[in-house]
């Protein structure tokens, strides 16, 4: 396993539905108070709650930690998108 898959291994530990952390985390796609969009290692991942915050956040070691009440955690589709979150913001 070379270390970028080591790294991008995804994994989620969700501790009394009130703190999410993610690893695997490629790119943010977006964020709200009610839902967090995420490419990772497996996928689309859609975390929907209430009160939602990115607590910290690591793109070079895929690591991503939520507060808030999370309601649901749902894979989807990969689609073609626009670009995340990150992408749009540094787009030149």
């Amino acid at each position: 396993m070379s270390l970028e898959e080591e790294n991008l291994t995804h994994r989620l530990v969700l501790v009394g539905r009130k703190n999410l952390t993610v690893s695997g985390v490629r790119e943010v796609e977006s964020f709200d108070e009610n839902t967090v969009v995420m490419s990772t290692g497996m996928g689309v991942l859609v975390i929907r709650g209430e009160n939602l915050h990115i607590e910290a956040l690591s793109l070079e070691g895929g690591d991503l930690k939520i507060d808030g009440d999370v309601d649901s955690l749902t894979y989807e589709e990969e689609t073609v998108r626009g670009g995340g979150l990150f992408s749009r913001l540094f787009r030149g």
